[in-house]
């Protein structure tokens, strides 16, 4: 049994299919049609939905694709759709905003723009337009452009008015933490179930009972099988629940990441230890996935293309695994073993991500290449870790994404570059010796050829960033 809040009324399910979508079960159960299907995939954000859930005492809102998002997410949660915003006989201001900047045509892809508004209005102390293009940056409109779009925005985030949510949030904070219980929950119908552990020993536990299941870790790479190929998943674990794989926390000279953390909190707490790291998690999807999925989410599914292993790799990270009661560590690096493929034993799930802060360079840098800057897929992602002192390289650790079936080191180059001065003749040395690290493939979003010259010019660019030979400048898209 689940149970949660749809935006006031308390609602419970017990019999019902684990693989039902939020935006399924709002549409077909609920009746609310607001909320939209555009693409199943959580490209375009017209699905979605803006859940509150209770955060060290206090009632946050972020955005979700609800067409990714399954029910068990739910769990002591309120949520929020279109419908829940209008106030009375008048329309909330975020709405009212869109109307008197003609931010609409077709209407199709609106309330998923509406709630988006509506949460950054939440999260804002007033008008900031590169935090309203995040914001902004999952929801995808094929008819106004956007600048009507962001006008509305600036009058949502500079004129907000007290509303219902505001009035109520004290409520709904308490109510929401009545909602919290100690047991491990279970839903079902059929032949599927979902169970979902509150604590590391209830997950341990059932997941070595049934090693089979799939770990629901935000779902937004799991939640495609059932979205865009149609398969039942009959065993599920929802790890969503487990307070203790969210910490986040720098314990002596290591950073401790639970890998239940969502990249939205790993993108807060890296900004004050690692900034680079934290600035590459801003181009990470959209805010929408950012707010769901999770650092051993985009570790675990062994994804050649993913952008925190690389990084990762670089700072020489390691793995806490756990299965049943027995703790491993393991380095990063050995646990990809082929394309999907991970040392994971049965039952064995990543606990928590260990960075050592001794071995991070104050340089160390990330570059993702995409065919778009948001909400894109990387074609190449490169991340470099380098201890340079007196000119010379002392320690190096290279890492890529998009080059292999695995995010991968660069040890050739690795080589080529440790204990030699950092001179351009030692960079083309490294750059020729990706060649024998990397034979990458082609494929629809970049060529072989292609790719290697990326990763060629990534280090490049690191070497002039580090000599100050070159400047590059981020200029806005847009001007305020």
């Amino acid at each position: 049994m689940i149970q949660f809040l749809l935006n006031d009324t308390l609602v419970t399910e017990q019999a019902i299919d684990p693989n039902l979508t939020v935006l399924n079960y709002l549409r077909g159960k609920q009746r609310r049609s607001g909320v939209k299907e555009g693409c199943a995939s959580g490209d375009c954000g017209t699905c979605t939905v803006t859940l509150g859930s209770v955060v060290d005492g206090k009632l946050m809102y972020e955005t979700a694709n609800s067409c990714l998002t399954l029910v068990s997410t739910l769990q002591g949660k309120q949520l929020i759709t279109v419908e829940d915003l209008r106030q009375g006989e008048q329309l909330h201001s975020v709405q009212q905003a869109m109307v008197e900047h003609h931010g609409s045509q077709c209407g199709y892809c609106t309330p998923g723009f509406v709630m988006s508004l509506f949460t950054l209005q939440k999260n804002s102390g007033g008008w900031d337009r590169r935090q309203a293009e995040l914001a902004l940056a999952g929801n995808l409109c094929r008819c106004t452009g956007y600048r009507p779009i962001m006008d509305a925005a600036r009058q949502a985030c500079e004129q907000p008015a007290c509303d219902s949510f505001s009035q109520r949030q004290e409520t709904i904070l308490q109510r929401l933490q009545a909602l919290k219980n100690a047991e491990m929950q279970v839903i079902a119908l059929g032949d599927n179930r979902c169970f979902i552990p509150k604590t590391l020993a209830q997950l341990a536990e059932v997941y070595q009972a049934h090693p089979q299941a799939k770990l629901l870790a935000g779902g937004t790479d799991l939640s495609l099988q059932i979205t865009q190929h149609y398969r039942t998943l009959p065993t599920l674990i929802a790890l969503e629940q487990v307070e203790a794989l969210k910490s986040c926390q720098l314990d002596g000279k290591v950073i401790e990441l639970g890998a239940g953390a969502s990249l939205t909190r790993c993108y807060q707490f890296l900004a004050q230890h690692i900034p680079a790291f934290s600035e590459m998690l801003q181009r990470f999807a959209s805010l929408q996935i950012r707010n769901q999925g999770t650092l051993g989410g985009n570790i675990g599914n062994a994804s050649p293309i993913g952008d925190a292993p690389p990084m990762l790799l670089a700072l020489n990270a390691s793995l806490v695994l756990q299965r049943g009661d027995r703790l491993r560590t393991l380095p990063l690096e050995d646990f990809f073993l082929g394309y999907r493929q991970t040392a994971l034993e049965a039952g064995e799930f990543i606990q928590a991500v260990r960075i050592p802060l001794v071995t991070t360079s104050p340089e160390f840098a990330a570059w993702k290449v995409s065919k778009r800057l948001d909400d894109d897929i990387s074609a190449v992602f490169g991340a470099f870790n380098l201890q340079i002192e007196q000119g010379r390289v002392v320690q190096a650790r290279i890492a890529f994404g998009g080059m292999a079936a695995i995010p991968q080191r660069a040890h050739a180059c690795e080589a080529a570059l440790q204990g030699e001065p950092f001179t351009p003749h030692t960079l083309e040395r490294a750059c020729a010796a990706l060649a024998e690290d990397f034979q990458p493939l082609s494929d629809f979003r970049a060529s072989a050829a292609y790719r290697l010259q990326v990763a060629k010019n990534l280090l490049r660019r690191f070497y002039y960033r580090h000599t100050g030979e070159l400047t590059i400048m981020e200029v806005s898209r847009y001007v305020s």
